[in-house]
């Protein structure tokens, strides 16, 4: 090979490296673009799966529970903490009491954390709710066997969807437990 013929070599690769290096850049940016659309994509899934466990929630809280009040997506914050409920029902007549209800689309050990975290710091974000017993339920479109144990043995109700309607997925012998 002679100087010219490596002088020519070494100058194509150096422009093919360029060319590579560009196209690289344009692969990372369109992968950022993708992972941005993907993530909001899952927050929109997760608004559908709200909306559609909304209407049988707020069934079973007014029939099964006599819930009074119930309120969908309820964001607060303070003391410069947020919290967000997907679904919060109460009642101040005889039944003093407050239903936490958090929904997923794929129920995973995080939305279990999640829902004990809610409970766990509830009375700080709502005083106005100190004398009431407050429960939680975890309703899902797709809940493992063992996530629903673990539910259950947390004393939270389950909720699953079964043609289009959620509904509680407890034994008859199941106690809640009251936060």
């Amino acid at each position: 090979m002679t100087d010219d013929e490596l002088t020519t070599l070494v100058a194509s690769l150096a422009v093919a490296q360029k060319k590579t290096d560009e196209q690289q850049k344009k692969t990372d940016k369109q992968l950022k673009e993708l992972g941005k659309q993907i993530g909001g994509l899952g927050r929109k899934f997760g608004s559908f799966t709200e909306g559609l466990a909304l209407p049988s929630m707020q069934a079973i809280l007014q029939k099964q529970f006599k819930m009074e009040v119930i309120s969908p997506s309820v964001r607060i914050h303070k003391a410069g903490k947020d919290m967000e409920i997907d679904v919060l029902a109460y009642a101040n007549s005889t039944v003093n009491e407050v239903y936490v209800v958090e929904v997923k689309s794929h129920l995973r050990e995080e939305g279990i954390i999640q829902l004990q975290d809610i409970m766990t710091n509830f009375r700080q974000f709502f005083p106005e709710h100190q004398d009431k017993k407050v429960f939680g339920i975890l309703a899902a479109v797709d809940m493992s066997a063992a996530l629903k144990a673990r539910i259950l043995s947390l004393g939270f109700y389950a909720a699953k969807i079964r043609e289009d309607i959620f509904s509680l997925d407890v034994p008859s012998s199941f106690k809640a437990k009251a936060y």
